[in-house]
Formats: C-alpha cells, structure tokens, sequence
C-alpha cells in the first residue's frame, strides 16, 4: 500500500523499459504535452545510477532522496554519477512540481511504484532497441552492453514490472534519442548532466565587430553583399550549414537601400545536428522526422492539424534571447505555409500535390546583422553545438580574413525557360468579369485573382535544369526584396523575393501586417527624362482612387484578422497608402499594428490572419470560395507565406509572391511555377487586370532570359 501523502502531493508517473525502448523520448514528450497547463519535474534514472552496475543501487538512492522527497512535495537534494570521473558530481537540486516523471531502466522497480500513482512500461524488439542504444550513446555504451543488459534481466526476474504497468507503449520506431526543442535534454557526454533547465539554451558566438557602410546605390551586384554573407555561401561555412538537403534562409538585404529594420538581418540554417528536425504537412497529416544525416532517421506521423501543431510546437513557448543579438530569430522553424492551408481557416479543401506546408526545425545557425557588421552563429546547447561553434567561426573568421570568395553570378537555368500560362489572356479577362459580376451579386467587394505560369527545364549532361540556389541569388540580384526568401526541402525549392510582409510577432506580443495592394511597374532608363517619367508613375499610384480602395479594404480586412487575439483597443493603422520602391516595381502599402492579449495563442493569431487577405480579397471566406471556382488549379506554394517561428516567440513571415517553386525529377529535369495576380474590383479594367500581372511576372521571368507566354 502506498503511503499517506499530503493533500498536495505531486501526481508521479514512472516510465520503464528495456534500453533503447523509447522511453526518454516518450517521457519528453509526455512532459512537454503536460506543461502547457502543469509544471513538470522531469527525473533521468540514469543520472542517478553510481556507475555501469549500479542498477539497484540507482533504484534505492532514487527512491530515498529524489523521488521520496519529491513525492511528499518537498524539494529533492541529490548527487548525480560523474560518468567520467567515477563519483558522485555536485549537489543537484529538484523543484517539487504538479506532475513529476521519472524515466530509466528501473523506474517501475517496487521502491519507486511504492511512491507513484502509475507505471507506463515502453517496449520495443530486441535488436531495435540494441541499434538505437548503440546510436544513441556509440563507443561510450558499446562495451557495456552486455553488461547493464544482464543487470536488467536479473532484476526482471524478479520483479515483474511490466505486470505492474498500468500502460504499454509498443515502440517498434521510437527515436533514437530524444530531440524536443522544448526540453532539450539529451544522452549524456561524460561528465555533463542528461538534462538541463526546461528548455535549451541556445549558445552564442558573436565572430565580427566591424561596422560597415550601407550598401551604395546603385552598386554592382557584389557591392551589395557584405563579405561574410559571401563567405557563407562560398566559403567553409557553407559546407557546415549546406550538408544537410533541407536549408532554408531568410534575407534581408536589399541592392537599392540603406540597412532599416525591415531588411537588417540575414538568417541562414539548416536541420543539422543533433537536435535537427525537419516536418512536413499534407492535408492534415503531419510527419516530424528526427535524427542526424549519419543516423537511420525516425519519422513520427500524427493526423493532426497543422495550426494545432504550430500551437504545441511553438504556440506559447519563449525560449530566452542571446544577449546582444537584436535579431527576434534565436533558433526554431524555418519554411513556408501552403496557401491551401486555408482548409483550416474556413477555405475548401483543395489538393494542392505538393505539402501543404514544410518547415526545418534549425538548431545551428547564421545571422547576419547588416547594421553592425556583426556575424552571429547559434546552436543550441547539445553535445554537438560547441564542435560546430568551433568550426564555424573558425571557417568564417579565415574566409573573412582572406576577402571571401570572389562574387560571382553564375549561369542559373541551362537555357531560357519557355513558360505557359494556365489562362491566356482572353480567358484571364473573363474570369475578371465574372469576378466583377459576383461583387455586383454582393458576394464579394475584392477578389484577389491569380493565374500561374510554368515551365520544364531538361538537365543538360550531368547538371540539372535549375541549380536553385543560383537561380535564388540571380532573382535576389535582379529584384531586391526586405523578405526576400530560399528554402529547399529535397527535390522542392522556394526562392522568393517578396516585398510583402505578412505578420510580424514579437517576443512582447507586438503585431504588425504590411499588406500591399496596387502596382505599377517602374521606368526603366536612368536619363532624367526617365526618371521624370517614373515620378509620374509613382505619383499617379499615390493618387489612384481604385488602388486607394483596394488597399484600404485589405487594411479593414487584416484590423478584423488581428483582432481576434489582439488586445481590445491595441489595433491601429500606423501607415496608409505609402508608397515604396523596387527596382522593378512601384507599390502601395499600408501598415496595421496591434498587440497580442496575455495569454493568447501566437499559432492561433497567424491562423487567424491566414491565408494572407492581400491574395484572398474580402470578405475572406466567402470570397476563397469563389476564387476555388474561377482559378483553374491550386496555388500551392504561391500566395501562402514564408519565414520563421522562433523559440523566444517571434515570428515573422512574408506573403509568397513574386517567387519561384522549383522542383527537380529524377532525370534532373526542372519544373518551374510562377503565380501572379491582381485585385479585382467593381471598377477594374479586364485589360488593365492582365498588364498588371504581366508586370508583376516581369522581375522573376527577365532574371530567367524569359518573356511573358504570348496567347
């Protein structure tokens, strides 16, 4: 019988199993699941075995003066093993909490059940869990395998603790150690505990101090780039980060501009690393997979919905900043969200082929400040982060001191993609009207209407059609962009230079939106009469009452969308009808701000404010509807958003436009798509409506040596 415990004594649950059944992870997410409404005291019976035949000896000890204080809800003051050392390390000390877990070989023994409220027993095959135990902890648990194999078949013996359990969890793929961002523990290296605070930290290295001049207008296109961004991407730096098939990077940097808040960090990472992660969502199955490129990877499937995965993933957490980084990207989830998302957010249900979202889960990274000169590199505190800190700085501080790789533009495509358009021009000015004919039904007052242009790239020899990468810088050098954005998930890549931002979070609760609504392309000579012409075309964007209303409707659109979750009165519209420059492109944007309640989930207010209103229109559902039955096909990739979820809370995520998809077959042939559109509304032009999305192509199809598909 249990003992008499006080009124607020911790509920205890113990988790049990063979080595390499599963358990740490299971235990680690099991925690991180409960603290979004209890605290969670986390125990590692490993921590507390004295050396490799010290099973019964750790189940005693644990019950005496780490789970026995623990239970009566007092504190526990213990002294972990020293693996390399041999003896008993520093005094540890154990928080009393609403929910205490205790995993490891031996935490269902009869001392510990004695103490606890139930036993969850995980198992696993035999050489299963021998592969993972072996990956997990390599050479340092290789000679003792046999070893601590007996001592867990003699206390089995006799003690019966599966019997016991209350649960079993058959583990038949369970990770090969745990990775959860949220509580970053890990297998131990010698000498250094299992498991640290609730959540990792992440581990700053500041490489360069220089202060450097903005960018000079007009420069050429290695001018623009500041010697260490070449020296990520030509340098020994870029073997580190790009080993992996799943980097992703955040620009901010633009040819044409002085550094401002909008464009002042560079983010480049990828899923390497221990704590690595990658996931994909397909119609409401998410797949997370883990592990290292040298370990077997371990996909975990859940049919669950993407925002409510976002929710647990990311939604409340805030993981401390590094000192001195401004930057609001301290480590977390980097990709893009599908614009067929909107099935959770009131659209239809459409098949979009491709995921509809994939994100990395970045535990090492580069972060370059444009406004300082500084060099940042991140990891997260694992026993991998100050080897890679090591090499990295290393690598950059060598590639800086040499003047890094000469800029250079290379070829990106192997011939000038011949695109096709999904609507010729006849049918594209239809499909204006009908549009225009459901605003006069009142169903709608502005429908964003998008066609989509694609081509397929042979491989020429051994060299695909599209070396992505290259084709990213060459949209990058062409049209500058504050969001500009790359991503490569496999065979998939996403370069895109977006000017539009869709939400900012930050780590205080603030919100802002960027919507742009109205376009003109620029003047393209640089004579003074040129430059007096394209004032003109500014000028007239300004003033346009049909683009002042398409603005302001998203603007009234996106204060409802932020709303939702904002502090009631905190909603405002800080800027109206500006206009910015690109270098292809004049555009009108307006800025709305708001602050998040206390309390309120982050993952609920981007739900809430997705798919962006500036490629929906307004009203936002009822207008989807009718965009699913005038557009010929899904949008895919285009017109959701892309950008990171970081794990101090902020986010921040640009609409998917003028942007590139890239996907490369077997034979390495390239398919390209490109979306474009424009608002409709009651007083729109059908002829006007289809220049507007030849314009818009102009910047992406002239950096690819193509013109717009003639009918």
């Amino acid at each position: 019988m249990a003992p008499t415990v006080p009124a607020r004594a911790p509920s205890v649950i113990l988790l049990d199993g063979r080595s390499g059944a599963g358990k740490t992870s299971l235990a680690i997410e099991l925690a991180a699941a409960l603290r979004e409404h209890r605290t969670v005291t986390l125990i590692h019976l490993e921590d507390v075995y004295p050396g490799w035949d010290g099973l019964a000896e750790g189940i005693a000890r644990c019950a005496d003066h780490v789970l026995g204080p623990l239970r009566r809800g007092e504190e526990a003051r213990w002294r972990p093993w020293d693996w390399e050392r041999g003896a008993d390390g520093p005094e540890r000390v154990s928080e009393p909490a609403d929910v205490v877990l205790l995993e490891g070989v031996g935490a269902g023994a009869a001392p510990l059940r004695a103490l606890a409220d139930a036993v969850v027993w995980v198992d696993a095959p035999a050489d299963e869990r021998r592969r993972r135990a072996l990956a997990r902890d390599g050479d340092l648990y290789a000679p003792h395998w046999r070893r601590w194999s007996a001592q867990e078949e003699a206390w089995l013996a006799h003690d019966d603790v599966p019997a016991a359990a209350a649960v079993t969890v058959a583990s038949p793929r369970a990770p090969t150690g745990p990775r959860d961002s949220r509580t970053g523990c890990w297998p131990p290296s010698p000498g250094s505990p299992r498991c640290g605070a609730s959540s990792p930290r992440a581990l700053g290295t500041r490489v360069r101090g220089r202060r450097r001049a903005p960018p000079r207008r007009g420069a050429g296109p290695g001018a623009a780039l500041p010697r260490a961004l070449r020296c990520v991407h030509g340098g020994g730096l870029a073997r580190l980060l790009r080993r992996r098939r799943h980097p992703a990077e955040r620009r901010g940097h633009p040819r044409d501009a002085d550094v401002t808040p909008r464009n002042r960090f560079s983010v480049m990472a990828d899923d390497g690393g221990l704590l690595g992660r990658r996931m994909a969502h397909r119609r409401g199955r998410t797949e997370v997979v883990h592990g290292p490129a040298t370990d077997a990877p371990v996909s975990v499937r859940s049919d669950t919905p993407f925002f409510r995965w976002l929710d647990a993933e990311w939604g409340h957490g805030q993981a401390p900043a590094v000192p001195g980084l401004e930057c609001g990207f301290v480590l977390g989830w980097l990709g893009y969200l599908g614009y067929e998302l909107k099935r959770e957010c009131g659209g239809s249900d459409v098949d979009p082929g491709l995921p509809d979202a994939q994100l990395v889960f970045a535990a090492r990274a580069v972060v370059l400040d444009h406004a300082t000169g500084q060099a940042w590199l991140l990891a997260l505190d694992a026993a991998d982060a100050v080897p890679w800190l090591d090499r990295a700085a290393a690598a950059l501080r060598e590639c800086d001191a040499s003047g890094g790789p000469a800029a250079a533009t290379p070829e990106a495509v192997t011939s000038a993609p011949a695109f096709t358009a999904r609507d010729t021009a006849a049918a594209y000015q239809d499909k204006v009207r009908a549009a225009q004919a459901e605003i006069a039904e009142g169903n709608t007052y502005e429908a964003c209407l998008t066609t989509t242009l694609e081509a397929t790239v042979p491989a020429r020899g051994d060299r695909p059609g599209v070396v992505p990468l290259q084709a990213y810088g060459a949209l990058r050098r062409r049209s500058p962009a504050p969001f500009a954005a790359f991503a490569r998930f496999g065979s998939l890549a996403v370069g895109s230079t977006s000017p539009e931002r869709f939400l900012s979070l930050a780590t205080d609760g603030g919100l802002r939106a960027e919507p742009i609504k109205g376009t003109r392309r620029r003047s393209p000579g640089a004579s003074p009469e040129d430059a007096a012409a394209d004032e003109r075309v500014r000028a007239e964007l300004a003033a346009n009452p049909k683009d002042r209303a398409e603005n302001l409707m998203i603007v009234d659109l996106l204060r409802n969308d932020l709303s939702h979750h904002a502090v009631p009165g905190s909603v405002r519209v800080s800027r109206l009808f500006a206009v910015e420059t690109y270098a292809t492109v004049h555009q009108l944007v307006s800025t709305v701000d708001a602050r998040l309640r206390p309390g309120a989930s982050r993952a609920e207010a981007v739900a809430a404010a997705f798919p962006p209103g500036s490629m929906t229109g307004a009203p936002k559902i009822s207008t989807m509807a009718i965009l699913d039955q005038l557009e010929a096909g899904p949008r895919g990739v285009y017109s959701g958003v892309i950008g990171y979820f970081s794990r101090t809370g902020a986010a921040d995520l640009s609409v998917v436009i003028r942007t590139l998809v890239m996907e490369t077959a077997d034979d390495g042939a390239t398919r390209l798509t490109l979306g474009v559109g424009g608002a409709v509304v009651a007083d729109s032009d059908p002829a006007d409506e289809h220049d507007e999305i030849r314009a818009k192509a102009f910047a992406v199809l002239s950096t690819l040596g193509s013109e717009f598909p003639q009918d």
